[in-house]
Parts: structure tokens; sequence; C-alpha cells
């Protein structure tokens, strides 16, 4: 399929990491991952928040995060599903020359919950809440949270592909790279079951920072 980017090459050159994650960080990931799945499951059914809108979040974290197997993966699907490859390099760069401003308050959370390491501010997802429902907004939550555990897991496997490739990234060994990926996976179980104990219970399915920050007024009127 051709296209106005060359996917391949605008990802190939990463050599090092642009974030990266602790085991604790992917558990803690992997613990909304059960409640995530099912509302993504009731979205492909209701279709509150487009295909379109949710590539587009997806595009929106994995470039902040930089996992470069995840931008590539994702990237590809985007494109067979119709988006325009001057707009997916544009996400990946982090521009904003494609966001519709319908969607910018999301976009932006998916940018914040990325920076924030899946720690966000309370009054950025309230912003959400205030913007599209709670209905919409715990869809957006978890398009944004699966989209963050894929990068936590795809980070270190994208290092090891590299590696593989002959171009090692900066900080990082294979050991590391491995290890990560595999105590990873190994927790996943125990995660899920942890989860879907907190479901049982009542508990909220992401944790917030309740601290107020400078960006609060800026966030909630943009």
């Amino acid at each position: 399929m051709k296209t106005d980017i060359n996917i391949s090459e605008f990802l190939s050159s990463r050599t090092e990491f642009k974030n990266k994650f602790n085991l604790r960080e992917m558990y803690r990931a992997t613990v909304y991952m059960p409640r995530a799945i099912i509302k993504m499951i009731e979205n492909s059914k209701s279709q509150f928040i487009d295909i379109d809108f949710a590539k587009r979040l997806q595009l929106a974290v994995t470039e902040v995060n930089g996992c470069a197997v995840c931008s590539y993966g994702h990237a590809k699907l985007a494109l067979r599903q119709g988006m325009s490859g001057k707009e997916i390099s544009s996400f990946l760069s982090g521009k904003d020359h494609f966001i519709k401003p319908v969607e910018a308050k999301a976009i932006m959370f998916a940018q914040h919950y990325a920076d924030s390491r899946g720690y966000p501010k309370k009054f950025t997802y309230d912003a959400i809440v205030s913007e599209y429902g709670k209905k919409q907004a715990l869809i957006i939550l978890s398009i944004i949270q699966i989209m963050t555990i894929g990068n936590m897991f795809g980070i270190p496997f994208s290092a090891f592909q590299s590696r593989l490739k002959g171009k090692p990234y900066k900080d990082s060994s294979l050991v590391a790279e491995l290890g990560l990926l595999i105590a990873g996976i190994c927790l996943i179980p125990i995660a899920i079951i942890h989860g879907v104990l907190r479901g049982l219970i009542g508990l909220p399915n992401v944790k917030f920072d309740k601290s107020l920050a400078k960006e609060q007024d800026g966030f909630q009127e943009s």
C-alpha cells in the first residue's frame, strides 16, 4: 500500500528510550486491563467513540511514550482504516494540525495520562466527564489504559527488536529488556485477578493524583 509517508522508515530511526517503565508501573497498569477491555467491547457495540477517534487517542498515547513497535502497528492499522499518512505523521510527531476541536480535550487527556505515567491529575478526568459525559469518558479512559499497557510491554520489545537488528538502544541491555518482558508477562495473571477483585468491591479503575496544578484552568478552558 502506497502512502505519503514511509512508516517503517519514520519509526526505525529510534535508537533510545523516550519513556521507560518499571515492573511496578507495568503491574499497576495491567490491574486496570480487565474492566478497560470490557468497556472497549461495549463500545464496539454502542460506538460511543468511533474507530477513528479511538485510533487518534491511541496514536497520541504512543507518541508520548515513544513505543516504536506500537506506533508502527497502529499506524499501519490507521492507514487501512483510511487515515492519511500526513495525519498519522502529525500525531506521531506530537503536532496538533489534525486534531478536531470536538476531540481536543480527549487528546489532551490522552497525552497527559501518558505523560503522568498512568497517574493523571483528577481535574483532567473531571474535565473529560464534563465534556463528553460519564459513559464516553470511561470509554476514552479505557482506550488510553489499554494503549498504555501495550506501550509498557512494547517499549522493551522494541528495544530488543532493535538490538537484533544491530541497533541497540542507548542505556539499555539485553538482560533488562528480556527481564522486564518476562517478569511482566508472568505477573499478568496476578494483575488480572487483582483487577477483577477491585471491580467486585467497587474500587475505581484508575488512581488519580488529586493535587492541584497551575495548568488546571488552561486544561478546563481548552
